[in-house]
């Protein structure tokens, strides 16, 4: 295999594309004013999301199959108005971040283009393995590169990746070696890397534009599946299909009929929950001993398992996320639930019976471990993340002066009464008076989700009040939120956010309005909340910038030079 090593190698390698020596590292970002753009008809790129950890590797797997290895690190996510779905249009590519990249496609190309994967590449083969063959190259080049660019290559794509794999051949006497060459260069384009979408013309209403089909075609299938568009959704993004009622409820019937609704699901429902804090997270072995990587692995799994169950599988009403304690195990879990575990498998069902004092996810593991202090519990912070990802209520930071010692004393009484002597300064109490209440109906439960009943000796008060309504303890918390208008509210913006990759605005405040009254009235289910959306006209429109972005992709840096996209 011929290598490059660093980012000035990789300049080298990908330099052919331009023939200037020099690599494509953005999209061309200096751009027509919209008006410009108007007049000539031009399509735009009119928003870009950095594609996500598991997009990129399901993407990988859709295009070169499940058994291609993706070894290596990501960078860093970014959370926005509750979603890392927003955050994603925010973030650009580091030099560090290239490199990786590149190391990655380095990696991939290599094994893909192995004697044993490379029937998979395109119904071709060279006339001879040790010199160039353009027609092949071709072949493969357009059909990986519609996969990766999620849309078809035009001949300025292919055209200097052509020439690409070429010079490689010729280089190195391996005609596969070439090849392996340009799709590096596909696979560290900005096309792949980022989610483009590209606004075009509408013909049914002068002087606005729509969504161009691949883009809506993206939208879709990621939001459904957390992966590309497939063969299908290309054809129906091609034909035009996607911009007719019928043809875009024929896709979403397919979208929502398939087991691959399970895995966009679950990506969704990673991102709204905040199961990333599970990276990272501690706790003080002299405090829960029971802690390791394997039960915060465990609890992660037990979590998105009990929720695609409960609304993909079984269609079930998402109130009951809050009630039901039909879940699954295994004997990680088991450990600090404290109940037996007798299955063969690797996972089990099981159903918490009344007396566990247990209510839905909230007093899973998950919830209770992430929300927690390294050596105690937070009803604070378990209050203040209830009220921010189910509720859509973000909490403000407390300010820079406050004393926290009545609070953190653990060896003193319980929570609640060192909390009521730390709410003696009126500006925090505003604020806790609102976080608090439910965080303490979840006390029975340390931090690591163990069931408690005494702390330091005394008995745990779980009793609550919100707004004029009382209940006790985890069971009564899970019932109020049940009725409570603002967790179903907040669940269909954050749908529409996570499909559309930003934050609602006051002009959108009708349209969520009348999305959260279908959505009761169909028995709050998802997948048709979630098909609803997507059937809807706001999710594919169209709010152009300032400036618009041309649908152009060459950037040439100087050979040896990085860079991210800004």
């Amino acid at each position: 295999m011929l290598k490059w090593s660093g980012a000035a190698g990789a300049a080298l390698a990908i330099g052919a594309l331009t023939g200037a020596g020099g690599f494509a590292v953005h999209t061309a970002l200096a751009a027509p004013t919209a008006s410009a753009a108007a007049t000539s008809g031009a399509p735009m790129i009119v928003a870009a999301r950095r594609l996500t950890e598991s997009q990129y590797r399901r993407s990988i797997a859709e295009v070169f199959g499940a058994d291609v290895r993706v070894d290596g690190r990501f960078e860093p996510e970014l959370r926005d108005e509750g979603l890392l779905a927003i955050g994603s249009s925010q973030l650009s590519i580091t030099p560090a971040g290239f490199e990786q990249y590149y190391r990655l496609a380095d990696s991939i190309a290599a094994q893909v283009v192995a004697p044993e994967r490379r029937d998979r590449l395109a119904d071709c083969r060279p006339g001879s393995d040790a010199a160039p063959d353009e027609a092949c190259a071709r072949r493969i080049i357009a059909k990986v590169g519609e996969q990766l660019f999620r849309r078809p290559l035009t001949e300025a794509e292919i055209a200097p990746r052509l020439r690409t794999a070429a010079l490689g051949a010729e280089r190195t006497g391996d005609f596969y070696e070439g090849v392996a060459l340009a799709l590096k260069s596909l696979l560290v384009a900005p096309e792949f890397l980022f989610r483009l979408e590209r606004a075009e013309p509408d013909p049914a209403q002068p002087n606005q534009y729509r969504l161009d089909g691949y883009s809506k075609a993206s939208r879709l299938s990621f939001l459904f599946w957390d992966a590309p568009p497939d063969a299908d959704l290309r054809r129906a993004a091609e034909t035009g299909e996607l911009h007719t009622a019928d043809g875009l409820r024929r896709q979403l019937t397919r979208l929502v009929g398939s087991p691959r609704l399970r895995d966009g699901a679950r990506a969704f429902f990673t991102d709204m929950l905040q199961l990333e804090h599970f990276d990272g997270l501690t706790k003080d072995p002299n405090a829960y001993p029971k802690f390791s990587q394997a039960l915060a692995d465990s609890a992660r799994e037990q979590t998105l398992r009990t929720t695609i169950d409960l609304l993909i599988d079984k269609r079930r009403d998402y109130r009951e996320l809050f009630t039901s304690n039909s879940t699954f195990i295994n004997r990680h879990l088991a450990a600090v639930y404290q109940v037996p575990f007798t299955s063969t498998q690797e996972w089990s069902p099981f159903t918490f019976p009344k007396e566990a004092g247990r209510s839905g996810i909230l007093t899973e593991v998950t919830f209770l471990s992430l929300f927690s202090h390294p050596a105690a519990s937070s009803p604070t912070r378990r209050g203040v993340k209830l009220h921010e990802i189910f509720m859509c209520e973000p909490t403000p930071a407390p300010p820079a002066d406050v004393d926290f010692s009545k609070v953190q004393a653990l060896e003193q009484g319980t929570v609640r009464t060192r909390l009521l002597a730390h709410m003696d300064n009126e500006g925090c109490a505003a604020c806790h008076r609102v976080s608090d209440p439910a965080g303490l109906a979840l006390e029975h439960f340390d931090g690591i989700g163990q069931r408690r009943m005494f702390e330091n000796g005394q008995p745990i008060d779980v009793s609550a009040e919100v707004n004029g309504a009382r209940f006790v303890g985890a069971q009564g918390l899970g019932t109020y939120l049940s009725t409570q208008r603002k967790i179903p509210a907040c669940l269909v913006r954050n749908v529409y956010a996570y499909g559309v990759g930003k934050a609602p605005d006051e002009r959108d405040e009708d349209y969520l309005a009348d999305q959260t009254e279908a959505f009761a009235k169909d028995g709050y289910r998802v997948p048709e909340m979630m098909a609803r959306i997507a059937e809807s006209p706001e999710f594919f429109k169209v709010k152009l910038p300032a400036r618009a972005r041309p649908a152009t992709t060459v950037a040439a840096a100087p050979a040896g030079e990085t860079g991210g996209m800004p």
